[in-house]
């Protein structure tokens, strides 16, 4: 989350450059730093995304809008992810606070410990840190997930010639992805300024890490960025986020298939 401009004092330059000197200055567990609160936003994110998206198309099943998918599907997971985000968030800032504290310098002992810090210094407001680019990227991105979905989705079964509303593991792994990879390089760059503005105010515990980035909002860091650092400094970590939205896309739509089809099942046997 350093600059990375030819002037900088980054301290990280590459992938496997940041790979190597995290491991051998603070050992195997760092890679898993802030592994607590991103469970507990993994968790609160995902049951409220999914229950709303599911509200909603229901609502909208029966509207003019309904008959469009696609525009249904983009909707309801905008509205859904930006509902999901304000429910979620203080993890996300703490997330990323516990990952950016360096070792030597520690100032959050823990998960409890950082949020009684932040609200003593910072108040209710250092919960919300970076909110406005990150429901200004989560909205649209969390819409394409559901539409990039439905459509690969459709696209698979078209394929390899399966009912249209079957469940299959493969076909959803396979559309998963495919909409995790398109929303999150289609957004990406917003993703960038939330977290360098989620470090705002924490400057003075990441000296260890070179210079430090700092910014006033959106738009000034949207603007630093690009005058500092290029527009390479709007991608990067690019490829590791990627390799994740990956992953986490296609296990969370296959996931929320399969509890779906299961209840499906169940409602079924149970009144037959």
């Amino acid at each position: 989350m350093e600059p990375i401009s030819k002037h900088s004092m980054s301290k990280y330059s590459s992938l496997m450059q940041a790979t190597k000197m995290i491991y051998k200055e603070e050992g195997l567990s760092a890679f898993w730093k802030g592994h607590v609160p991103a469970q507990f936003l993994s968790i609160v994110f995902g049951l409220t995304q999914f229950w709303c998206y599911e509200m909603l198309v229901f609502k909208f099943k029966n509207t003019t809008i309904g008959q469009h998918h696609a525009m249904t599907n983009f909707i309801c997971g905008s509205v859904a992810g930006t509902a999901a985000t304000f429910t979620s968030f203080p993890f996300d800032v703490m997330r990323t606070r516990l990952i950016a504290q360096s070792e030597d310098n520690k100032v959050y002992k823990g998960l409890l410990n950082g949020y009684i810090h932040i609200f003593k210094h910072e108040g209710i407001a250092g919960y919300y840190r970076g909110i406005t680019p990150t429901i200004l990227a989560v909205a649209p991105n969390a819409g394409c997930q559901f539409m990039f979905y439905k459509f690969f989705d459709g696209v698979y079964k078209k394929i390899v010639i399966v009912e249209k509303d079957s469940y299959n593991v493969t076909g959803s792994m396979f559309a998963g992805s495919l909409a995790g990879l398109a929303s999150k390089t289609l957004l990406y760059p917003l993703d960038i300024t939330r977290k360098r503005m989620q470090l705002q105010g924490f400057q003075k515990y990441r000296k260890k890490f070179g210079e430090n980035f700092i910014c006033y909002n959106m738009r000034d860091c949207l603007t630093r960025i690009y005058v500092y650092e290029g527009l390479p400094g709007l991608f990067k970590g690019m490829s590791p986020s990627i390799i994740k939205a990956l992953v986490a896309s296609a296990l969370n739509f296959t996931t929320f298939e399969m509890v779906c089809t299961s209840l499906n099942n169940l409602h079924k046997v149970k009144y037959e």
